[in-house]
């Protein structure tokens, strides 16, 4: 684990980014900011964020250009120079990619992914992914590809991180998806809405290595100031798991508080109408590369 010298330049350097993500930063300087040597400082930035300096900063940037879309007028070319990007179209692939849907819809949806329980076929994963993980390659019309599931809870934070309020409380809805990253970007294969921390299964999962992500946004109850309003005030994850024929130990997703070492979650939200409910929703995916 990186000392804690080592971690706090690594926020300084994270704190210089988001305060100018439109700049053309290099990892040398990024390196030289941190007073470390362009090997040490990425191999430290990745041990304590989980990303490469350069997906740190593409990540920084796709938030805060969720920030101008939901919040200004600008246009979308605009808003992709303002974010670093020379080209609009590279720019709006990346979104997409990333957040699940287009800048323009991402805009007129109010940064929500407008879709219903049991809907196939209109959730993503990003492109990289797909790349990277080609050997999932699923058919479901094969009966196997449906029969695993993967049972699991959340848990609500320590009743310390959560300014003296009952933890459970403190929460809004909590989202969990399985992703093939240990990140929050494209749109899950699997996705559930629980209106608090509580158990949950996924069904029909298809064939591969999958981390149980989960975010939620404070309760009415207890306010958690975030750099940015759509920003998830806790976080949580488990993973890999990986379906199969044999038993998997329940996944236990335990909320803690977002930090800025954090990766962006980037993912857009479910609509507002599907939370509430009293219990949970389900949504499921076709994944890009089985088609």
């Amino acid at each position: 684990m990186p000392s804690t010298a080592s971690t706090n330049a690594v926020r300084r350097v994270i704190r210089d980014m988001r305060a100018d993500t439109g700049r053309e930063w290099t990892v040398d300087e990024m390196a030289a900011a941190a007073m470390f040597s362009k090997f040490h400082f990425t191999r430290l930035f990745r041990d304590s964020t989980g990303l490469s300096p350069g997906r740190f900063l593409s990540a920084l940037r796709l938030q805060e250009a969720k920030r101008l879309l939901r919040t200004t007028g600008f246009s979308v070319a605009e808003i992709s120079a303002q974010v670093g990007y020379s080209s609009v179209g590279t720019f709006s692939t990346r979104f997409k990619e990333c957040v699940g849907l287009p800048p323009s819809e991402f805009r007129s949806t109010g940064g929500f992914a407008s879709y219903t329980y049991g809907d196939v076929g209109a959730l993503s994963s990003p492109r990289h992914s797909a790349k990277r993980n080609s050997d999932r390659r699923v058919d479901f019309r094969h009966s196997a590809a449906r029969d695993p599931v993967v049972h699991g809870r959340v848990l609500p934070p320590a009743p310390d991180h959560t300014v003296g309020t009952a933890a459970a409380d403190a929460l809004g809805p909590c989202v969990v998806g399985l992703f093939p990253a240990p990140t929050h970007q494209g749109l899950p294969v699997r996705r559930i809405v629980l209106d608090r921390p509580g158990p949950f299964t996924f069904t029909d999962v298809p064939a591969g290595s999958w981390y149980v992500l989960g975010h939620s946004l404070p309760g009415a109850a207890c306010r958690v100031p975030v750099a940015d309003p759509g920003t998830p005030a806790y976080v949580g994850g488990y993973g890999p798991v990986t379906p199969g024929g044999t038993a998997l130990l329940p996944a236990v997703v335990t909320l803690r508080p977002s930090d800025e070492l954090d990766p962006p979650v980037l993912t857009a939200p479910p609509g507002p109408g599907t939370y509430g409910r009293g219990t949970h929703t389900e949504m499921s995916a076709a994944l890009p590369w089985a088609n």
